[in-house]
């Protein structure tokens, strides 16, 4: 039999052998691991990471400088920035000094030119006894050395409301370029040499309806080169209206007039006169009509052989109807006769027998008053022309043509001297 020390020694507790088997409880406390990071392989590597606290919380080592590597990052960034920063006002400053110096030169530039454009402002209004200033442009940057080289490139001028003969120009508009400065510059510009001009003047309907005699006439645009006139007139007593046509033409290269032409008078309900060498007097459809129900009216014209034989009537069945009532009726009261009597022409007629106006229901003082009146007496009341100044001689016309708001006529010139010694 053995005894127990013996057996305790030879025989080992299974329990203990179990718990050899068993994964091992943690350390509250483990050793510290080495940390790494791709990101800072060129600065140091702390020797640990400080251990966490069962909360999760990082339990920092207030010895442990854990944030020594982002704080040195840190500098460095604030330092680069810095040195960056300090760059930028410089720069900032440099450019801010290059804008008002431009600046500067710039404005200096633009009030030279305003004050040259001010001084030929008063030279024009001067020179052509205008009532109002003109506008002058002068084109070019810098203008300060277009002076200094004496030769500016470009100057534009808009003269308004020049007096011309019996009307005003509405607009003078011109463009010189090429111009060569002379006299002692910068400081006195005596006078130019223009290389070349080209403009436009307009005359415009508003002027014309205002200006001209016949005050109740409005113009308007019919053609590319003609003017319409239409209104009234007061004719012997009598308010008539008046229609009319302006062919416009050049007057050798200074000037520019107009011919009357296809003007007609008429008198609302009663008859139409057309003055001229081919003038006529016709009746009006009303008139026309009213003759023929009239049997005395139509008698007095049937009398006269002038009118039936423009009438195109046989004589024979006009002595029928100047016996016979129903064949008078007959012959007068049919549409071809009323047409073909609103195309007699009566001025003749009427010369020759100026009883028959009152016959027919027209007033004759009005229609002989129209036939004696002499064509130009009314042609003249709606034309009108223009010449160019005394002081534009060396301009020249070079077309016109009619446009919705009034007349323009081109204007050209090459080498023309202006100012003091020309």
């Amino acid at each position: 039999m053995r005894t127990p020390t013996r057996m305790h020694a030879r025989y080992r507790n299974p329990y203990d052998e179990l718990a050899a088997l068993a994964d091992p409880e943690p350390d509250p406390h483990p050793a510290e691991e080495p940390w790494t990071d791709p990101g800072y392989a060129t600065e140091e590597i702390p020797e640990a990471i400080p251990a966490r606290a069962p909360s999760g919380l990082v339990d920092a080592d207030p010895d442990h400088d854990f944030w020594s590597r982002p704080r040195r990052r840190r500098a460095r960034r604030r330092r680069s920035r810095g040195s960056l920063l300090a760059a930028v006002p410089r720069a900032a400053k440099l450019l801010v000094a290059l804008v008002v110096g431009a600046g500067f030169l710039v404005l200096a530039d633009r009030c030279a030119a305003m004050y040259a454009e001010k001084k030929a402002q008063q030279a024009i209004q001067n020179d052509l006894h205008l009532a109002a200033a003109p506008q002058v442009d002068i084109h070019g940057f810098p203008f300060l050395t277009q002076v200094l080289d004496k030769h500016l490139e470009r100057v534009d001028v808009t003269v308004p409301h020049v007096p011309a003969d019996r009307v005003s120009l509405a607009k003078v508009q011109a463009s010189a370029r090429n111009i060569e400065l002379t006299g002692n510059l910068p400081s006195d510009i005596s006078g130019a040499v223009v290389g070349n001009l080209d403009g436009e003047i307009t005359l415009s309907f508003d002027d014309l309806n205002r200006e001209l005699a016949a005050s109740q006439v409005k113009f308007s645009r019919r053609s590319d080169n003609s003017v319409g006139a239409d209104g009234k007139l007061s004719i012997a007593g009598q308010e008539l209206h008046v229609s009319a046509e302006a062919q416009l033409r050049l007057v050798g290269n200074q000037g520019l007039s107009t011919d009357i032409d296809g003007m007609s008078l008429d008198m609302p309900g009663i008859a139409t006169y057309r003055p001229g060498r081919d003038r006529g007097l016709t009746l009006h459809r009303e008139t026309a009509e009213l003759i023929s129900r009239d049997t005395a009216r139509v008698k007095a014209l049937l009398s006269v052989p002038a009118v039936v034989k423009r009438l195109g009537v046989p004589d024979k069945d006009v002595e029928l109807a100047l016996k016979n009532e129903a064949k008078l009726h007959e012959l007068v009261g049919t549409p071809r006769f009323i047409d073909q009597l609103m195309q007699v022409n009566l001025v003749d007629v009427v010369a020759d027998h100026p009883w028959l106006l009152s016959k027919v229901g027209i007033d004759p003082k009005l229609i002989t008053g129209l036939i004696a009146m002499r064509p130009p007496e009314l042609s003249d009341r709606l034309s009108f022309s223009f010449t160019l100044p005394k002081e534009a001689k060396d301009l020249q016309l070079r077309g016109v043509h009619v446009e919705k708001n009034g007349i323009v006529a081109t204007v050209s010139g090459m080498g023309l001297a202006v100012g003091k010694g020309h």
